[in-house]
């Protein structure tokens, strides 16, 4: 059959019109962006497991001490003060390897003292005068206890547990010490810091002189020291302030202990 020369013309523009006409498969729509990963939920560390023999915290031989200080542009008008504690409780365990003992201290808070006369003139006199008025000791420790600090009333003690202990350096030391990864409860709130720490074993009724094995002993004692800074926002405590801030206690504070135990008796 002949095609005209029209529809020679024709046929082109009829099959463009033809495809034109005829959509394409529709593309699938771009999948939704991948939701991030939730963050996994924060592990709260787990206190050292007590292991060896107990050593049971005598409160009348241990002492604790922490140093605050005055801060703000009024900072003349307040002083320095010593908080310490006599009633330290708790127990230090110590099996073969020192490296493994743990411990768990509680300080009462409604006995904590504030500037005991004795213990104010251990510091420099510069610092820590004699002349504090009761009335100013009596308003110091009433802030410390009250429900903006410590909070004494809801929460009567502070917890410190072991979470792990490491070696204080490469080279010994006498005494001996290790750093120990402290994990404190305070009004509820668990946080965590690091405790330099000397220790030395000697024999019940010993004056200081260590043991013949130089190590733990069945009746023996153990005696923990240390000295070292801490904010109190590490304990997520917020620092005592009035007047607008012109007259403050500063975040910093100076700790000090020496923690005395003895073995606790085996019952037969």
């Amino acid at each position: 059959m002949r095609v005209s020369a029209r529809w020679k013309l024709l046929l082109p523009a009829l099959l463009l019109s033809m495809l034109s006409g005829c959509p394409s498969p529709p593309r699938a729509p771009p999948p939704p962006p991948a939701a991030p990963a939730a963050a996994p939920p924060a592990v709260t560390p787990l206190p050292a497991p007590h292991v060896g023999t107990p050593y049971q915290i005598l409160p009348q031989s241990s002492l604790l001490t922490v140093l605050v200080y005055r801060g703000g542009t009024l900072a003349s008008a307040g002083h320095n003060h010593v908080i310490a504690s006599h009633d330290l409780g708790g127990a230090i365990y110590i099996p073969s390897a020192v490296l493994e003992s743990s411990f768990e201290v509680h300080v009462p808070v409604g006995t904590l003292t504030v500037d005991e006369a004795d213990l104010r003139a251990q510091q420099p006199a510069a610092e820590f005068p004699p002349d504090v008025s009761e009335s100013a000791k009596q308003g110091t420790r009433r802030n410390m206890l009250g429900e903006a600090l410590l909070d004494a009333e809801r929460n009567p003690e502070i917890v410190l547990r072991s979470l792990r202990l490491e070696p204080a350096n490469d080279k010994p030391t006498d005494p001996p010490g290790v750093v120990a990864y402290v994990q404190s409860s305070v009004r509820g709130q668990l946080r965590t810091f690091t405790v330099p720490v000397r220790y030395r074993f000697r024999t019940a009724g010993a004056d200081g002189g260590a043991d013949a094995a130089g190590g733990a002993g069945a009746n023996g004692i153990v005696e923990a020291s240390g000295d070292f800074a801490l904010r109190q926002t590490d304990l997520g405590l917020t620092p005592f302030s009035a007047l607008l801030g012109a007259l403050q206690v500063q975040d910093e504070m100076r700790i000090s202990f020496r923690i005395v135990a003895q073995a606790a008796a085996v019952k037969r």
